[in-house]
């Protein structure tokens, strides 16, 4: 089997507010249908969102089931998480210790998906600057 093309598709009642998160947490653009949103970052389809009237919010950590969750990783916790916020987003969890060298905070966006930012070391591999070998 040949897969062409990978999508998360997230269900929400509301398309506008969850689409409009979305794009705006991923720096990315809304191309809109009556009953279906798609987010395009940097030319590329990455997110769906459906229209789902009856749409529940998932329950975290405790819901059942866990529908699905990103892990966004960051180099900015204080800056992440007030663009999480001013677009609409909600903190869930807070992390145990901020000053860690990795760790995650728990989110939801304005349709209750829960997510995290998570911070970690940079990794062997990782370009740290353009001057980077």
């Amino acid at each position: 089997m040949q897969i062409s093309r990978r999508m998360i598709v997230l269900d929400a009642a509301d398309l506008e507010t969850e689409s409009a998160f979305w794009a705006g947490l991923l720096g990315g653009t809304v191309m809109a249908s009556d009953r279906w949103h798609n987010i395009w970052v940097d030319g590329e389809w990455q997110i769906g969102v459906q229209l789902a009237p009856d749409h529940a919010q998932p329950e975290w950590p405790d819901g059942t089931p866990q529908q699905i969750h990103f892990d966004l990783y960051i180099d900015d916790l204080d800056a992440a998480h007030d663009e999480v916020i001013g677009l609409g987003g909600r903190l869930l969890k807070a992390a145990e210790d901020r000053s860690a060298v990795s760790g995650a905070q728990v989110y939801a966006d304005p349709a209750g998906h829960p997510f995290c930012l998570c911070w970690l070391p940079p990794q062997p591999g990782d370009r740290l600057s353009d001057d980077a070998g």
